[in-house]
């Protein structure tokens, strides 16, 4: 989907969004040839993990990234989830409301942790499909650094293939199916959906 202002990819998982010292292959390589006419190449105006799959929002001007960081920092904007889990919770629909911290060890290097110092992160879901690995949406209320996928795991139901906070065997099956982003108050928000990857089980 793509506007004036607004241009929202696919993103296919293991694509980082920035490049790091183990990721030297990124989306930021590819952004020149999404200008489209435009002086600058487009901003990502959030991120997701690298193996998370679907919808991210980049800003094709300055001022597009400035009013999409402020929309994202205000919760505004509805995002939509599908993952695969392990298992299935007790339930089929509810809330997670924990907060969450950031730490880091030598060893282990930095991870998320539910910690009451932490920040608030709350998280519907619903389950779409029980089994033995189930299909579940989640709309998280915040945006907190990995906060489905510790939320997740605190429903007893990891993320499948999460290498963090789950058995990390395979690739992490979690994807941003919807957004809806209120661009301007004087026309309708801006809406887009990404089909699942290929190799989800149906």
């Amino acid at each position: 989907m793509v506007d004036a202002h607004v241009l929202i990819l696919d993103k296919p998982a293991g694509m980082p969004v920035h490049p790091g010292p183990a990721t030297l292959h990124s989306l930021e390589a590819h952004l020149i040839g999404l200008r489209q006419g435009f002086i600058r190449s487009p901003q990502p105006a959030h991120r997701l993990d690298r193996d998370t799959s679907g919808c991210l929002v980049l800003a094709r001007h300055p001022k597009a990234l400035k009013r999409l960081t402020a929309l994202f920092a205000a919760g505004r904007v509805a995002k939509t989830y599908l993952a695969l889990v392990d298992g299935a919770p007790d339930g089929d629909e509810g809330e997670v409301d924990l907060p969450l911290l950031k730490v880091s060890t030598a060893a282990d290097g930095w991870r998320i942790v539910v910690d009451p110092s932490g920040k608030s992160a709350t998280t519907r879901w619903r389950v779409l499909r029980r089994g033995t690995q189930s299909l579940i949406e989640f709309t998280p209320a915040t945006g907190r650094t990995h906060q489905i996928r510790v939320h997740a795991a605190t429903l007893g139901t990891p993320i499948s293939g999460d290498p963090i906070y789950g058995a990390g065997q395979g690739p992490m099956r979690l994807h941003a199916q919807r957004i809806v982003v209120p661009y301007g108050e004087d026309r309708e928000a801006i809406v887009a959906t990404a089909p699942l990857p290929e190799g989800w089980p149906e």
